[in-house]
């Protein structure tokens, strides 16, 4: 049996949340999609799927090894395009998204330069703090920033994202400073609004026995938005301390201007991650967008060059 064909079909199980559904999918019986798990979970060593009668779930393995097992399908998917696609040109309409700080600063101004490599091409950049539904409104792909719950698209992993509690020098010598992420409660917290992304908080590295668990505050204050510049601008100005990227902070912080605290809690990095749905040929202009966004992110000088 090929190893290729049983991480298509652990896949087609996963992202379709059954058995039947995918043998259907694939014209086959479902006992031949059951007995492709079975000699995968073997072979690996490992239970990934949870399976009864009326649904399947992923195992905590089962989930990080469907990411691994995407990217490396897409990868695939691309490099046969690339052979059969000989010297044809990218053209069509790409319908791309972005969250609305992140994507003017480091996304918008790619959208010329791909184009100026591939004018056949046309491109149409929303902007939005919103999680988007990517096939229902119509988009073809998504920048996003931070862990990717939805398992049902595909996730290539472009650069990695980390977050600090920052406020300014004034800000801290007239309230204090936090000592622990608990101490938080007691301060102005600047906080995206609830119809923004940033669902389930700050997350902060707690020290255990044995090692460290990254727990999740939702913290209060007088002041909230649902777009993450605006609270970037009220923490410059001195309003109360805010979690941002440090894509966004790190000129502010290396002039003085705003200071880190909280820092031995800092929770490790997170990523950024071009999300697209599942495909079996993906458009030749949209292969193209993300190779072009991961070497441009691949780039440290192109994150020192933005804002």
């Amino acid at each position: 049996m090929s190893k290729l064909k049983q991480l298509e079909t652990f896949c087609a199980v996963a992202v379709r949340g059954g058995l039947t559904a995918a043998a259907k999918a694939e014209g086959v019986a479902p006992a031949i999609i059951g007995r492709r798990l079975d000699a995968l979970e073997e072979r690996l060593g490992v239970k990934l799927l949870v399976r009864t009668t009326r649904r399947v779930t992923l195992t905590q393995e089962g989930s990080a090894f469907l990411e691994d097992c995407q990217r490396l399908l897409s990868g695939l998917a691309s490099a046969e395009a690339s052979v059969s696609a000989g010297g044809l040109k990218p053209t069509g309409h790409l319908a791309l998204t972005a969250p609305a700080g992140f994507g003017r600063h480091h996304v918008a101004p790619l959208v010329p330069r791909f184009r100026e490599l591939h004018p056949d091409v046309t491109i149409a950049l929303n902007l939005s703090d919103r999680v988007v539904d990517l096939a229902a409104e119509g988009f073809d792909c998504a920048v996003r920033v931070g862990e990717m719950p939805d398992s049902s698209l595909v996730s290539v992993r472009l650069a990695d994202n980390r977050r600090m509690c920052v406020a300014t020098p004034t800000y801290l010598k007239q309230h204090g400073t936090p000592q622990t992420p608990q101490d938080l409660a007691r301060f102005d917290c600047l906080t995206l609004s609830s119809d923004a992304s940033q669902t389930r908080g700050w997350a902060f590295s707690l020290p255990l026995v044995g090692g460290v668990e990254v727990v999740y505050l939702k913290p209060g204050g007088p002041l909230s938005c649902s777009d993450g510049e605006v609270l970037f601008d009220w923490c410059l100005a001195g309003y109360g301390i805010a979690w941002r990227s440090t894509w966004e902070v790190q000129a502010e912080v290396a002039a003085g201007l705003l200071v880190p605290v909280l820092e031995d809690f800092a929770a490790p990095p997170n990523g950024i991650y071009a999300v697209f749905a599942q495909r079996k040929h993906l458009p030749l202009r949209l292969r193209l967008w993300i190779d072009y966004l991961k070497q441009q992110f691949s780039q440290p000088e192109f994150w020192h060059a933005s804002r």
